[in-house]
C-alpha cells in the first residue's frame, strides 16, 4: 500500500497510507493530510490512485508544490519521489514491484474471471496438495483468483485462476520453485493436474477434481 513520509528538517512528522482514491493535502483541518504552515494554500494538492498508480495534482496552490525539485502541476509518483511544498519534504513509499505485480495480477485476473464465470465453472475444483514436511497430506483448496503459498523472504509464488485454467509464476524470492524439476521464474506457466511444485524446501502436488 502506498504511503506519504512528511519531514521537515530531516524530521519525520507523520505517514500517511494512501487508502482512498482521492487523498487531499493542504492546510485546512478538514484535508486528509494537514499541514499547518503558511506557505502550504488551505487545498494546496490532490493525490489520486487509480489501480496501482498514484498521481499527484497541485490545486492551483499559491507556492506551487515540487516532485525531485521540479515544479509540477500533474505527474504520477514513483517509489522513492520527494514532493515538496513549503518546508516540507514529504516522500513517496510504494512497497516495491512485487506488491505491483501481485495487485496487476489480481486485478487482471479479477477482470477475467468475471467476464468468464461460466467458463471458469467447467474448470473444477482445484487444490495444492502438500506432499513433504509436517503438513504432509494436508490439501489447500484454490478458491482465490490468486492464492499466493511459499516463505516471505524465502520463495513466494502466485498461483492464479484464469478461465483456461491455472498459471503459477514466482513473486519474491533468491530460490526458485521447480514445476516437475523444471525452474519457473516471474512468466506464468500453466499448471496441469499431477504437476509437483518444490518451493522453499516444500513439495506440492497440483490437483484438479
Amino acid at each position: 500500500m502506498p504511503k506519504m513520509i512528511v519531514s521537515i528538517d530531516g524530521v519525520v512528522i507523520k505517514e500517511v497510507q494512501l487508502t482512498k482514491d482521492r487523498t487531499t493535502l493542504g492546510r485546512r483541518p478538514y484535508n486528509d493530510i494537514v499541514i499547518d504552515n503558511l506557505a502550504v494554500s488551505g487545498e494546496h494538492a490532490v493525490m489520486q490512485m487509480s489501480g496501482v498508480d498514484v498521481f499527484l495534482e497541485d490545486l492551483n496552490s499559491t507556492n506551487g508544490t515540487y516532485v525531485n525539485g521540479k515544479a509540477i502541476k500533474k505527474q504520477q509518483l514513483q517509489n522513492g519521489d520527494t514532493v515538496e511544498i513549503g518546508k516540507y519534504k514529504i516522500k513517496f513509499v510504494h512497497e516495491g514491484a512485487t506488491d505491483n505485480y501481485e495487485k496487476t495480477m489480481v486485478i487482471n485476473a479479477g477482470a477475467v474471471v468475471e467476464a468468464g464465470e461460466s467458463q471458469n465453472a467447467a474448470l473444477g475444483n482445484a487444490a495444492i496438495k502438500v506432499m513433504s514436511g509436517t503438513a504432509a497430506g494436508r490439501e489447500v483448496p484454490l478458491v482465490k483468483v490468486v492464492t499466493t503459498i511459499g516463505k516471505p523472504g524465502v520463495a513466494v509464488a502466485a498461483i492464479t485462476r484464469r478461465p483456461h485454467g491455472y498459471v503459477v509464476a514466482l513473486v519474491e524470492g533468491t530460490l526458485k520453485p521447480t514445476i516437475n524439476g523444471n525452474p519457473i521464474g516471474t512468466d506464468a506457466v500453466h499448471l496441469h493436474h499431477g504437476d509437483l511444485l518444490e518451493l522453499a524446501g516444500t513439495q506440492m502436488q497440483f490437483v484438479q477434481h
